[in-house]
């Protein structure tokens, strides 16, 4: 159940979680970190590896342009008037309570890939590449009105745009092979076969909100949920709404199974690299270009051009409830479905979704007067409709012994600068790395990143 809950609760813009997954772009350049196929399936590796299961190559990531910090603040109330040391955004009692927040669309992009197994070896005239893994990315996309309005909801009308979030878990079955055409060029392919976990879609557009009396608010707006999962089923109650239709049934709550597959699709990714001199090279990669068909979907619209709010209301976060945070989710969840004010309509059968297609381009260049250190730069782009985002990112890449090599970046993006790094340690039978795109930096007391920006690859591998 909380995998819709926690959708919902994006949508208000509390931190959920979520990539598009991406493998460690600060390694595409680093000549023994093993997992650059998954960055552009040209490369090779010098040796064939296998992981060890589980551990292989892990990766989670964040990026966005809010998070935590923004949503949760100290309470002005505590001690004195308020058990609650912390609070939302949405305390009245705040002197500044939209700071930090982006001006324009407030964007969540989170990712997790773990390597279930992974194997590389040189055969048929190339190298070949058999991967297992298990996917998930959740992604939200909200207007600065939205805060504005659940913050302050002191004017007359809030003209607050587009609302959307999404969440999806696949699996990943992947056949790799890259060769050599020539001197200068090298080329590579994969295939992969997805096994649906779960898909879902949110979006309300064009939301207006009028002010209709001193405790209520008349919204406008186009809602629709498309959810895809097995055992899973909207729940709904009956209200009295003071709008055109008197009473209806809208949902407020989901209740999920466990089941099985809930839909299947292909993928595929293609690179190549192409060396000018032994200086320089260039390179170019796209990845994630497929999609799932999805066997069911579990659909709810608002029927009504118009309908009733009675507002957003802050919730302390605090106390000696170990659960309080689900307790918070499922407060704010029960507001943001009256918000949208969606109606069951049952299963609309098929559905085909992408996964979000990536983009790089690379350019390398080795000094030639100290050729165990080159220079990098990639351009990233992700293609995932209100959740796209680009990046470039300048590494420095070293090999000083032949036992590790490492690297650090400093990128640009949509959200923010950072700085990235890779350490990657490889004895002859084993390779271990861990590196980061953007280190997670501080976290609350229940772990949670104050930033949205951060995550962690790792990865332990046995080589052949």
């Amino acid at each position: 159940m909380r995998y819709f809950k926690y959708c919902a609760l994006a949508a208000l813009a509390a931190i959920a979680t979520g990539t598009q997954a991406q493998d460690l772009r600060t390694g595409y350049f680093s000549d023994n970190y093993l997992y650059k196929h998954n960055l552009n399936p040209a490369y090779d590796n010098e040796e064939g590896y296998y992981s060890i299961p589980f551990v292989g190559n892990v990766n989670f990531n964040m990026a966005g342009n809010f998070g935590y910090e923004e949503l949760v603040h100290k309470n002005p109330l505590y001690p004195d008037r308020s058990d609650k040391k912390m609070t939302s955004f949405m305390n009245p009692y705040l002197s500044n309570p939209l700071k930090g927040f982006a001006s324009g669309d407030n964007k969540i992009n989170a990712t997790l890939k773990e390597n279930i197994f992974s194997m590389g070896f040189k055969k048929w005239g190339g190298y070949n590449t058999v991967e297992l893994n298990v996917r998930a990315q959740a992604n939200v996309s909200a207007p600065y009105k939205l805060f504005e309005f659940a913050a302050y909801a002191e004017n007359n009308i809030y003209d607050i745009g587009d609302i959307s979030l999404s969440a999806q878990a696949f699996a990943e079955l992947s056949f790799g092979h890259s060769k050599k055409v020539n001197d200068k060029m090298r080329v590579g392919a994969k295939a992969k076969l997805l096994v649906g976990m779960g898909d879902a879609q949110v979006k309300m557009e064009d939301v207006v909100v009028n002010l209709a009396d001193a405790n209520q608010w008349v919204v406008r707006a186009k809602a629709k949920a498309d959810v895809s999962m097995n055992g899973f089923k909207y729940l709904s109650k009956t209200r009295d709404y003071e709008s055109k239709d008197g009473s209806c049934s809208h949902v407020n709550d989901v209740d999920l199974k466990v089941g099985g597959p809930a839909g299947y699709g292909l993928a595929v990714d293609a690179g190549l690299i192409y060396k000018l001199n032994d200086d320089i090279s260039f390179s170019a990669s796209i990845l994630d270009l497929g999609a799932i068909i999805w066997t069911k979907d579990c659909r709810a619209e608002n029927d009504q051009d118009e309908f009733i709010f009675d507002g957003f209301h802050d919730v302390g976060v605090g106390g000696d409830n170990p659960n309080v945070l689900d307790n918070q989710a499922d407060k704010y969840t029960d507001q943001m479905l009256d918000f949208a004010n969606l109606r069951d309509k049952g299963d609309k059968g098929a559905r085909i979704t992408g996964i979000g297609t990536t983009l790089n381009l690379g350019a390398e260049y080795v000094l030639p007067t100290f050729r165990m250190l080159k220079l990098g730069l990639l351009a990233t782009a992700k293609i995932n409709g209100p959740y796209s985002w680009t990046e470039g990112r300048l590494s420095g890449n070293i090999s000083p012994t032949n036992w590790f090599d490492g690297t650090l970046a400093f990128a640009v993006n949509n959200y923010q600068a950072n700085l990235g790094f890779l350490a990657n340690f490889h004895s002859k039978k084993l390779n271990f790395f861990i590196g980061m795109d953007c280190p997670l930096g501080k976290v609350s007391k229940e772990l949670i990143p104050l930033s949205s920006n951060g995550g962690v690859s790792l990865g332990l591998n046995v080589k052949m």
